[in-house]
């Protein structure tokens, strides 16, 4: 049997199922059936069957044995990839380090402790393209421990991939708290976490002018935040041969002994910021004059008397003055209503002992620190009150004011980059916020070991330095302001852009795909999966993976992420 096909008239296509049957010496055709109704798919697969090819059902031949979320994995480890992570870590490979690799990645990904990572990463490609497929938690803890004799070297390589001398580097410290009762660090201190009852394990960080952090150090809980500074220095002076630049941190750890020491060692200049009694101390003694914020915001001067061989930049941030007015309005309104309800217990007769009288009156004025601007009266069986205007005038002087301190001459660092450098910082407190968020978890704190506590430390720090660059290379498909900041007065407020107020208005970037969080683009690129198929044919079998086909989403996302190189000095 065959098929034979051919044109009748012009247009009328006829499909003709024939046999060929032998007579004598002559071959006549048998027209076993019209197949000019079937489409071309079927012809084609009945032409094929009498050829001999032989047919099965889908279910019987081919089958999806595996499907892993790998979209997501992709383009964390193509960051990583282009960020030369694992050279970073280490020059030569080992499974040491695709087990350092695969947990800096996981934090991206979903953080979680050792034993929740290996069972998340079973429903992803992780562990397939790095192959640890076969680990363990003990394996990671391992793998800990040998990354932590190799910390200040990957330290060093950041601080030479990130830094030159005479660069800003940007310092501060936070702390998180400890579940367990057996680490040595964990003490109690001033917990920003908040977390009553709790120990805790303090850590500072430093960054470039970026934001991008190249070390952290760990403390015990009940290291003040001055105390954590100058070993950080030691660290970058002399084990990472940064002998040359410019620290900026808050005035906690800029403190007036920290300062002298700086100064003793010569190449490193500061910026730090003034305490408002300080300010108060300058206007008193005219080093500061205010009416000269009447011509400008920003305004240069020396207390030589004071502070020898340093230099203010006095600013003054009309937004922050109102603000801060309206607050200590506020909290004078709310303290007066308190206030007032005592008097009339006091009138009434209900509180009249002069001494009970001063305990109620003390809870109130110490809620909201109004106290300074009362004038308070307390007798027996007599309460009065008043506003100090006088305190609240001189109080309010000072509203939207603050004083920059430093070491750099004008010719080194000109007044308005001065104020920026300073204002950098906020860059730090993002790494400490996302650090302590969902994204990268970095608390509670559960390990036991001092060595193990500061390599976790070291590898959440290192999870954000693969997730900053990501976050800049998909600044297009989130809400972030991608115009960089060119204003000209550093002490005015940040305003968005015309093309950020309009991804807030559409909710679209210029290709019209909708934005989402950071996290949301790492969820939409989960569902991209990485399947396996095994196909039978006879007695062959053999195993393929098929590509999915990619939303514009993640091809764009995928897209973006190949674009991240490493921005060295």
């Amino acid at each position: 049997m065959y098929i034979e096909r051919f044109t009748k008239g012009r247009k009328t296509r006829v499909i003709l199922l024939r046999e060929s049957i032998r007579k004598g010496k002559s071959v006549e055709k048998v027209t076993l059936a019209n197949l000019s109704p079937l489409d071309d798919v079927a012809i084609d697969m009945l032409e094929r069957y009498l050829k001999g090819e032989a047919f099965y059902s889908v279910d019987e031949t081919f089958t999806k044995i595996s499907g892993k979320s790998h979209g997501h994995v992709q383009a964390v480890l193509t960051a990583m990839r282009k960020l030369k992570i694992p050279e970073l870590i280490s020059s030569t490979r080992s499974r040491e380090r695709d087990l350092v690799v695969a947990m800096i990645a996981g934090r991206v990904l979903s953080a979680q402790s050792k034993l929740g990572s290996i069972t998340s990463w079973e429903n992803t490609s992780l562990p397939q393209l790095l192959g640890i497929e076969d680990a363990t938690e003990d394996h990671l803890y391992n793998a800990m421990d040998w990354l932590f004799q190799r910390k200040e070297r990957i330290e060093s390589r950041l601080v030479a991939r990130h830094l030159k001398p005479g660069d800003l580097v940007l310092y501060d410290a936070s702390s998180s708290y400890v579940e367990g009762k057996k680490c040595p660090l964990a003490e109690r201190g001033y917990s920003r976490d908040k977390k009553k009852g709790k120990k805790q394990i303090n850590y500072g960080i430093a960054t470039d002018s970026e934001g991008r952090p190249v070390m952290i150090e760990t403390f015990a809980g009940n290291t003040s935040d001055s105390a954590t500074l100058l070993p950080m220095v030691e660290k970058l002076r002399t084990r990472h041969r940064l002998t040359k630049f410019v620290l900026a941190a808050d005035r906690g750890m800029l403190a007036n002994p920290n300062i002298k020491v700086l100064s003793s060692l010569g190449d490193i200049g500061w910026i730090t910021v003034l305490r408002s009694d300080v300010i108060k101390t300058l206007v008193n003694q005219t080093n500061l004059q205010l009416g000269l914020f009447d011509e400008t915001n920003l305004l240069e001067f020396v207390a030589e008397d004071l502070y020898p061989g340093e230099r203010f930049i006095a600013c003054r941030n009309p937004f922050l003055k109102k603000k801060l007015t309206e607050d200590r309005e506020s909290m004078l309104v709310k303290t007066e209503e308190l206030l007032e309800k005592i008097a009339k217990r006091v009138t009434s007769g209900n509180l009249r002992q002069s001494g009970k009288i001063g305990v109620a009156v003390g809870k109130v004025i110490n809620k909201f620190k109004m106290g300074k601007h009362f004038t308070i009266t307390i007798e027996e069986g007599h309460f009065a009150f008043e506003r100090n205007e006088n305190s609240i005038r001189e109080d309010g002087m000072l509203d939207g004011i603050y004083v920059i301190r430093t070491s750099l001459k004008a010719d080194e660092l000109d007044a308005r980059t001065c104020v920026q450098s300073y204002k950098n910082l906020s860059k730090v407190e993002e790494v400490f916020k996302t650090l302590k968020s969902a994204d990268l978890r970095i608390r509670p704190i559960c390990h036991y070991t001092e060595n193990r506590v500061r390599t976790h430390l070291f590898l959440c720090m290192l999870s954000y330095y693969v997730e900053w660059h990501m976050r800049q290379a998909w600044a297009e498909l989130t809400f972030v302001d991608e115009d960089k900041d060119t204003r000209e007065d550093p002490v005015s407020p940040v305003k968005r852009s015309d093309s950020a107020k309009k991804k807030d208005s559409t909710k679209r970037n210029e290709d019209e795909l909708r934005l989402r969080k950071f996290s949301e683009v790492l969820s939409a690129l989960a569902t991209l999966q990485k399947a396996t198929y095994r196909a039978r044919k006879g007695e062959v079998v053999r195993e393929f993976e098929i590509p999915e086909e990619m939303t514009p989403l993640q091809r764009r996302a995928l897209q973006l992420i190949d674009t991240i190189t490493v921005s060295s000095k």
